[in-house]
């Protein structure tokens, strides 16, 4: 759950870029400062910030990298603030590239791996504009609140219909999913599927009506349980077939 921006600074500045990095604990300003290479792969920036004490303190290193793929230039970088170490990538949009721009996005690097649902609470309500719902999923290890957004950007059928996102303690919206409408192939009704990114891996739940919530605005959250490619309804004895 990180997100964040870093901008390249000028070329006498004593920090090569400068940034935000946001979770749902911290809002954290960063430089990337620039450091004696030791060998191919040794890093090339030293991340540092400042500390509530005033100190500035390394917590993390930076390389730069280009895309396999793409062959689009990234910095990937290593952080630690005393939550355990994380990995995210600053990567440019297409406008920013074409733009020339020394602007960055930060996202996370790669997701912890499937994270078994178990008992799961939450519920989702359907807003009055923007085709957007507001909603809230907890267990005994984490609580959040998040807005399902509308994805604009969507252009293929396997695109996520919405993007989830919570808020940084300061309020700074982080991306930390994304939802697919669906609809049951046995029953018909619709429902949706969504796929958090949390510390502890990717959570992939679905969001329900029973029969007293059906045609209204709310939808229950339960688990995405694999068997015989059946979801388990929020009833309990009924059951979903995407």
């Amino acid at each position: 759950m990180f997100a964040g921006t870093l901008t390249k600074n000028a070329d006498t500045a004593a920090a090569v870029f400068s940034g935000m990095i946001h979770s749902t604990r911290f809002d954290i300003a960063i430089q990337l400062e620039a450091r004696a290479k030791m060998s191919e792969r040794s890093p090339d920036f030293d991340v540092t910030a400042v500390n509530k004490s005033g100190r500035k303190v390394r917590i993390g290193t930076a390389w730069n990298e280009t895309g396999n793929v793409s062959g689009n230039h990234y910095i990937s970088m290593q952080i630690d603030v005393g939550l355990g170490p994380f990995r995210v990538n600053a990567v440019q949009t297409k406008e920013a590239r074409g733009a020339n721009s020394g602007e960055f996005e930060i996202i996370p690097l790669v997701s912890n791996g499937t994270m078994k649902s178990g008992s799961i609470s939450g519920e989702l309500t359907a807003m009055d504009v923007d085709n957007a719902f507001a909603g809230y999923i907890a267990n005994m290890m984490f609580d959040l609140d998040f807005m399902l957004i509308e994805n604009n950007f969507k252009t293929e059928e396997s695109h996520p219909d919405y993007r989830i996102e919570v808020s940084s303690p300061k309020g700074t919206p982080i991306r930390v999913g994304s939802a697919w409408m669906a609809k049951s192939n046995r029953t018909g009704n619709d429902y949706l599927s969504l796929l958090i990114n949390t510390p502890d891996g990717d959570l992939r739940v679905n969001a329900v009506q029973n029969e007293e919530q059906r045609g209204g605005q709310t939808f229950s959250i339960i688990p995405f349980v694999e068997s015989g490619d059946r979801e388990q309804d929020a009833n309990g004895g009924l059951s979903l077939v995407a």
